[in-house]
């Protein structure tokens, strides 16, 4: 028996869980119905094989007007079809010798402080490089295997670029044990994040469902219906530039829930985006401040998981580790301060 990990704050869009594939269309007149459907289809779609056509009608990923098809031997009907090619299998994680920066380590678990550009767990198109590919290296035998083939150990993620504090399990009872503290919530969890403006007021939480954007697939929005509960709670700690008109500012955040994307989304609905995020970031940030993220190199989010505090599952030891920012970030910090 497997499970998922839970929801987390920061999942990076390029993983499996927002990835909803391609999407391929065929409007097919009258006068073209008739033929056998896989045939017709791949005809229509020189790019996939009839036997791709096959697979995809058995996997019920294609439609006619609404309606799932399965059946590649019926006749062609005229009609609007939709024909969703998902993304490509991953092959099962290698181990890599890459470094990691541990912070602590035992039996049952480890954690780590994560760099930016390192995914959590491999994904079509970031096969290699991931958290799991060190682990699987740096654990061997012991990774808890809980979590699936393609995520061994992972009880929660974060963003590919979101640097800081991530704990892995080692043993299939401390995956057990971490994924329910995560579920209830029962967890510390802290991030720093350098946001355009500054929020009024200066502390308070930020409340608002989330769930994939009707507009994106692969964003997460605030959603009026559906989605799920988020809270975030924040204070910003500093602020730069005029305080009649800040142009940016240092912010704590800290979660009560843990969804997709949480502090992006909650942050960047507010009109205060992360700097340096090029999904949620919508319109520019002033020129000054423009120029302090070149200067200081940054190529991503600003974003930092700083603290993560818990329970060890399994000795019952309070557990809290907190990371100082990295170059890139206290780099923009020190840009900002000159504002």
């Amino acid at each position: 028996m497997t499970t998922d990990p839970p929801d987390s704050p920061e999942y990076d869009i390029e993983e499996p869980d927002l990835e909803i594939g391609d999407v391929r269309t065929v409007d097919l007149p009258p006068e073209q119905a008739g033929k056998r459907l896989d045939k017709t289809l791949s005809d229509r779609l020189p790019e996939l094989s009839r036997g791709r056509v096959q697979a995809l009608l058995a996997a019920g990923l294609i439609n006619r007007d609404g309606v799932t098809l399965s059946d590649a031997s019926s006749k062609a009907l005229a009609g609007h079809y939709e024909i969703l090619v998902p993304p490509p299998t991953a092959a099962e994680p290698q181990a890599e010798a890459i470094p990691l920066t541990v912070l602590y380590e035992d039996d049952y678990l480890i954690v780590i402080d994560k760099p930016a550009g390192m995914a959590a767990h491999p994904a079509p198109g970031t096969e290699r490089g991931t958290l799991v590919n060190a682990l699987l290296h740096h654990c061997a035998a012991s990774l808890s295997g809980i979590g699936g083939v393609m995520r061994p150990g992972i009880v929660h993620r974060l963003d590919k670029e979101t640097t800081g504090v991530m704990v892995a399990a080692k043993t299939d009872a401390a995956h057990t044990g971490l994924s329910d503290l995560f579920s209830r919530h029962d967890i510390e969890r802290a991030y720093i994040a350098f946001v355009r403006g500054a929020p009024r007021p200066r502390s308070g939480s930020i409340e608002g469902r989330i769930g994939r954007s009707h507009h994106d697939r692969k964003k997460m929005a605030i959603l009026r219906t559906g989605g799920r509960e988020a809270k975030t709670h924040y204070s910003v700690e500093a602020v730069y530039g005029p305080d009649d008109k800040p142009m940016a500012s240092r912010v704590l955040c800290r979660l009560e829930t843990g969804r997709t994307h949480q502090i992006r989304v909650h942050l960047s609905s507010k009109g205060h985006p992360c700097l340096g995020d090029p999904v949620y970031g919508s319109s520019a940030p002033a020129t000054t401040v423009r120029d302090a993220i070149a200067t200081a190199g940054l190529e991503r989010q600003a974003l930092h998981a700083a603290v993560l505090g818990f329970v060890h599952p399994i000795t019952r030891v309070t557990l809290r580790f907190e990371t100082p920012l990295p170059a890139d970030l206290l780099a923009l910090q020190a840009g900002l301060e000159m504002l």
